[in-house]
């Protein structure tokens, strides 16, 4: 199993990266973030699959206007 590391992708790192899809693919982007989860959970990279449903999650509120680029990232 390999070493888990600590990661430096910070929430906000994950709500631009968000957008940049969502400007870049619109409702694509939920699928690439799907597939990327699917494939890692597939190589057993369950730390790498949880940051991309975090990803996706991002995702879905920004197309649904739930988020904007703009305002503060709230951890629940």
């Amino acid at each position: 199993m390999p070493a888990t590391r600590p990661s430096r992708i910070t929430p906000q790192d994950i709500r631009m990266i968000a957008f940049t899809l969502v400007e870049r693919h619109g409702v694509r982007a939920l699928g690439y973030a799907d597939q990327a989860v699917w494939e890692l959970e597939g190589k057993g990279e369950a730390d790498s699959a949880d940051a991309w449903r975090a990803l996706r999650s991002e995702i879905e509120d920004a197309l649904s206007g739930r988020i904007a680029r703009s305002e503060p990232v709230r951890l629940h």
